[in-house]
């Protein structure tokens, strides 16, 4: 069972003890989690500590740990260094992977999440012809950024007509924010355990960036999140509590179609970049991409 674990509270000390994460305060134990069901751990809190011995364990079974700023946005994660049986090989097919390929990659996932998006609006009753009209449109590389005209149609009828896409904001665009850092520590997770390093990119490559692959492979699950954060604005207000982000966290265990299966957000992940990893080594693109879920299961995330 994939959990994402969460430490939003001042001075409290992890350890590792006999195979759970030990969570303690002033020397007092206060909770503890089989380390086999962690899927990452997301840090808010001030004055944290930990031991190597458990960042060791963790990254033993490839669980990041994301460290957040106030905003709710990652500033760093901690990965493990290897995560494949045949890394090398698929490093160095990643490396030299020739431009047509990640640009028809590209085109692949930016189709994918645009046909999600339809699908979300669709979901709200608003209309999703015109991103389902772009998302046939999108070239190689999507040279005529159909993912950025689709967004300038999209947020204003996901959101509302007010609301601007602002990490920095301490509106639903800080629930957004932790949604996205859910996603983004399984992706980074998904593509350390595929073999493939997070920082080459096949679109994202600010050269600040160590995760743009892992920024490329959650795009079309993005608007998971911009459904149950839709929700929970409704029903109570933009404040990132415990239980928002516990309802932001159980996303990675939302079941997605993929081809003739189902399978939660977080195996997902790992499908998607393994198969982009195969892609790499066969010189050609062939990505396991999620279909969107029905209407009437997207409008209930997050309630």
């Amino acid at each position: 069972m994939d959990r994402i674990v969460d430490i939003a509270t001042d001075g409290r000390h992890l350890s590792r003890a006999r195979g759970f994460l030990k969570v303690s305060e002033s020397g007092t134990e206060v909770g503890r989690i089989p380390l086999d069901d962690i899927a990452a751990i997301i840090v808010h809190a001030h004055g944290i500590t930990w031991s190597n011995s458990l960042l060791a364990e963790l990254a033993d079974r490839g669980a990041p740990v994301v460290i957040c700023d106030t905003s709710h946005s990652p500033r760093s994660v901690v990965l493990p260094l290897e995560g494949h049986h045949a890394q090398g090989g698929r490093l160095r097919a990643q490396w030299t992977a020739s431009r047509p390929l990640f640009k028809q990659s590209w085109k692949r996932i930016v189709i994918a999440k645009i046909r999600m998006q339809a699908a979300a609006l669709d979901a709200y009753g608003e209309a999703p012809a015109p991103l389902e009209m772009m998302a046939r449109n999108v070239t190689s590389g999507d040279e005529t950024n159909l993912e950025a005209q689709a967004a300038r149609y999209y947020w204003p009828r996901i959101m509302g007509d007010d609301f601007r896409r602002d990490r920095l904001a301490a509106d639903a665009n800080a629930l957004l924010n932790y949604g996205y850092t859910v996603l983004r520590a399984c992706a980074s997770r998904a593509v350390v355990a595929a073999g493939l390093h997070p920082s080459i990119g096949i679109h994202h490559s600010n050269q600040g960036n160590a995760f743009a692959l892992a920024d490329d492979v959650m795009e079309p699950f993005r608007p998971l999140v911009d459904c149950a954060v839709k929700s929970l604005v409704a029903r109570n207000g933009t404040q990132v509590d415990s239980e928002a982000k516990q309802t932001l966290a159980r996303l990675i265990a939302f079941d997605l179609p993929m081809g003739d299966t189902q399978s939660p957000v977080s195996v997902a992940l790992t499908k998607l970049a393994t198969s982009l990893g195969q892609s790499f080594e066969a010189g050609k693109p062939s990505l396991a991409l999620p279909s969107p879920p029905d209407a009437l299961t997207l409008a209930e995330l997050g309630k």
